[in-house]
């Protein structure tokens, strides 16, 4: 991944590239260009550069945990004592059934997401793995009871950028 100052600022075109990837990432370089209207060199050669650029940074499928056997998420508040917070980080990262760790501000160091099979699994997770590790303090944990995911970034970028956008609360006529 390049340095951000050395980054070329992103067009039009790049932006679009990017929603459509975020929307369908298994878009073919031909099948991209005829979408954007770009020959397939010029698509080509600015989807790698976005790629060395560090802007796209992978390509993923998108998995259903339930169809895995992953059946139970949670949120996991982790407090953490006046430590070493990447270790303790990298340390959580690295378990099994833990999706991502964000570092937060507030009242705990991180907030945890996990997916698990059952409650049993996510008990040993957090009494067994997040507590076992050196510095961590406590957690609360929060089952998930619902779950919507919100736009991939950069999917809607064509139209925040145009200038046709909402907020949630204007009318959108």
């Amino acid at each position: 991944m390049s340095d951000n100052s050395t980054r070329r600022p992103l067009d039009r075109t790049d932006r679009a590239i990017i929603a459509a990837l975020s929307n369908d990432a298994r878009l073919s370089v031909r099948a991209l260009a005829e979408r954007l209207h770009l020959s397939r060199t010029a698509a080509h050669s600015r989807v790698q550069r976005l790629i060395a650029d560090g802007v796209i940074t992978g390509f993923a499928a998108t998995v259903d945990r339930e169809s895995i056997g992953l059946v139970l998420s949670a949120l996991v508040f982790v407090k953490i004592e006046e430590s070493n917070w990447q270790r303790i980080h990298d340390r959580i990262a690295e378990m099994p059934f833990v999706e991502r760790v964000l570092s937060v501000s507030g009242e705990v160091d991180f907030v945890v997401n996990v997916a698990v099979p059952d409650q049993q699994t996510l008990r040993n997770t957090i009494l067994q793995g997040i507590h076992t590790i050196p510095g961590v303090v406590s957690t609360q944990s929060y089952i998930v009871l619902d779950q919507r995911e919100g736009e991939r970034p950069g999917a809607k970028w064509p139209e925040y950028w145009s200038g046709n956008r909402t907020n949630g609360t204007e009318s959108t006529r």
